[in-house]
């Protein structure tokens, strides 16, 4: 039997409802003219099956062996299907191993399919990059089921990534499966742990005890038609919700492993069900409160049918918070449900009374302070300019719209599923219009959250490449971040914790950080106290990358105290490997610039002395730059932006200078040593 899909409109607020009517004979599709395209063109075809000498049917499981080439003009000019032949213009040209994929989705005469990356050899995985995406080798075509839209998937995914979460990157492309044209697709990351996609620490069976317990996982509220088990079910307020395993597999997992993960969404259930706020007995101490408010704003901003109930991921990484997301699968959204009428502008869809997930969702928003926050959050991202405003939304739809344009014309040519794009479109704009203004007027009003007292925390020191030496040979093992309270009074640490996927900590409730102390987070602290001869306040989880990583500074409700991200190429200074560490300059500078930081090998037991000490004179500078202190100046040195030292001196004086006349205009920092310490100092040349 095969499923042909019709759609009705209404005069007075026109909305999709998609009927399925199961035909007995068999649907005649249309074969396409297909030659070129504005999009990329994927080519797959199967291996042969030897008992009939034609190309082997794709499955549903397992997967079997195929070759596909990507035609994608680097200079994103048109692609033509006679380039498959030219490697210049093939951005993928390879083996890959394919299956089908999804649900309800099977039932479509369009299939959607999961495929891997290998070597020429068919048995070794590849990870490569798929049209300027992240290296991996997990990927899938999405057909677009049931969406006669043909963006609802493309527009949420970009705007949830828009709103500053991952969620799986995507680029349309057109493709031909055994010779057969197949329409319109989505080609995109398939959700798993990974640097650029989720970026959590993969946890081994092995991993049974201490913070190695911890995490990661990846789990997942979803249908059980995919074959894997059921870990646990949580009551609704409306039905049960079955929770499954997604990393580690449900056959990998230990028993403590599901004992540990398991245990967090009963601690979120109970504290939710208590109304309990509290940053050290309450929800905030187990959640990622931001993730849990970005991942509600997306689907109730689409209005997304399967949200809460299935399709639902939530990750966990070693070390960190639980955080929802994820978010997934939005073809059933803005206005669109083929099985019923739950999409609508209207309602909320934690509690539509079907598919209203775990009770914790609705838990949470009755919650004053989440609320509060839900509705912030809301507000900032619908203002002028930002993701979800109006304006912003429907600018991006027309370049969408426009992008796929042809694509659609071949695709209702194909398979009859678009016969009013346009309509479909306004449709979608008309829902999207009532809906904002619905959820802003029923969110109300976020006065009690809007200003949170934030202490004067500061990031200032980060050593992310330690030099090695015979004495420490693994460079990780000394990497720390250093974390200065620019207050006069003492801060209490509970419920403070580095909120950014990557590198974990969460400090201790009740812990406290004098006014003017530093504080130190170490990736080994036994190393870091022999290294440094310090006492590490406490053990990051997982190691500073060398090249790039965002160091974010939260309270308990994920209001950001301190951000930095640094990088290891200019313009940040040079603390790549060579013994040297980034410093910030002084606290009150804005520590995510990189001209407020330099490099410094300086014991971390070296005092700074006060600025007031020592005067620099004249800054700007164009040729000589006087220096006077209260107490004798030692050494000078100067550096420029990349943090290499240009010049190096020994003065015991009290009163120096130093020529700048031979260096070019920009920006330079000066190091003044006296028997109290040392200060930096950043000069202009002009």
């Amino acid at each position: 039997m095969k499923l042909f899909l019709f759609i009705t409109d209404s005069l007075l607020q026109r909305k999709k409802v998609l009927g399925i009517v199961l035909l007995s004979q068999v649907f005649a599709y249309a074969q396409v003219d297909f030659t070129d395209s504005n999009l990329p063109i994927v080519i797959i075809n199967t291996v042969i099956d030897p008992e009939t000498g034609e190309p082997t049917e794709i499955p549903d499981d397992p997967k079997i062996l195929a070759d596909m080439k990507i035609i994608f003009r680097p200079d994103g000019s048109r692609n033509y299907i006679t380039d498959q032949s030219n490697e210049e213009y093939l951005n993928y040209d390879g083996k890959i191993k394919i299956e089908l994929r999804g649900s309800t989705s099977q039932w479509l005469e369009k299939k959607q399919y999961g495929w891997t990356t290998y070597e020429d050899d068919g048995t070794t995985k590849l990870k490569v990059s798929i049209m300027g995406m992240p290296k991996e080798n997990d990927w899938i075509l999405n057909g677009l089921a049931y969406d006669p839209s043909l963006i609802r998937d493309y527009l949420n995914y970009n705007l949830a990534r828009q709103l500053g979460q991952y969620a799986t990157r995507t680029q349309f492309c057109e493709v031909i499966i055994n010779g057969d044209y197949r329409g319109l697709y989505i080609l995109q990351e398939k959700i798993k742990d990974n640097t650029n996609r989720v970026n959590i620490e993969k946890i081994t069976q092995q991993d049974t005890e201490g913070v190695k317990l911890t995490g990661g996982y990846i789990t997942k509220a979803d249908k059980t038609t995919g074959g894997d088990p059921v870990a646990w079910t949580m009551e609704s307020y409306a039905e049960w919700t079955d929770f499954i395993h997604e990393l580690p597999k449900p056959e990998d997992v230990t028993a403590a492993q599901n004992n540990y993960i398991h245990s967090q969404f009963t601690s979120l259930a109970t504290t939710t069900a208590n109304d309990n706020a509290d940053i050290i007995t309450g929800y905030p101490s187990i959640i990622d409160v931001p993730t849990f408010i970005d991942f509600m704003i997306m689907n109730e901003f689409s209005a997304n049918v399967d949200a809460y109930q299935i399709s639902t991921f939530f990750h966990k990484d070693r070390g960190g918070k639980l955080r929802a997301g994820p978010v997934w699968d939005f073809n059933l959204t803005l206005g669109l449900d083929v099985f019923g009428d739950r999409s609508k502008t209207n309602t909320w869809q934690f509690s539509n009374g079907s598919n209203d997930g775990a009770k914790f969702w609705t838990d949470l928003f009755d919650n004053p302070t989440y609320k509060c926050y839900l509705s912030k959050r809301w507000n900032e991202v619908t203002a002028t300019g930002r993701p979800l405003n109006y304006n912003s939304i429907t600018a991006f739809i027309d370049q969408t719209v426009a992008l796929i344009s042809e694509a659609a014309v071949r695709e209702e040519e194909r398979w009859g599923t678009v016969p009013n794009h346009a309509m479909e479109i306004a449709d979608i704009k008309t829902f999207i219009q009532a809906r904002l203004a619905w959820i802003t007027t029923n969110l109300g009003s976020f006065a009690s959250c809007n200003n949170p007292v934030l202490p004067l925390l500061v990031i200032s020191r980060i050593n992310y490449n330690p030099g090695e030496s015979n004495e420490f040979p693994e460079s990780d093992d000394q990497e720390f971040i250093e974390i200065t309270n620019a207050g006069t009074t003492a801060v209490n640490l509970s419920g403070v914790y580095l909120s950014e996927l990557g590198i974990s900590y969460q400090f201790p409730a009740n812990a406290t950080v004098s006014g003017g102390q530093k504080i130190y987070l170490a990736s080994n602290p036994a190393v870091f106290q022999a290294r440094y001869g310090i006492a590490a306040f406490g053990q990051f989880l997982r190691y500073m990358p060398n090249s790039t990583q965002k160091l974010v500074l939260s309270d308990a409700f994920g209001n950001q105290i301190d951000k930095v991200e640094y990088f290891d190429s200019a313009p940040w200074p040079n603390a790549d490997g060579n013994g040297s560490y980034l410093q910030l300059i002084n606290t009150s500078l804005d520590n995510s610039l990189a001209a407020s930081w330099t490099v410094s090998d300086v014991s971390l037991s070296t005092n700074l002395f006060a600025v007031t000490q020592m005067q620099v004179f004249p800054n700007p500078v164009n040729t000589v730059l006087s220096i006077s202190s209260k107490d004798l100046i030692k050494v000078t040195e100067v550096y420029d932006m990349s943090g290499k030292k240009l010049h190096s001196e020994n003065q015991n004086a009290d009163t120096v200078t130093i020529d700048f006349s031979s260096y070019a205009s920009g920006i330079y920092f000066i190091k003044v040593f006296n028997s109290e310490g040392y200060t930096i100092e950043k000069i202009i040349k002009q």
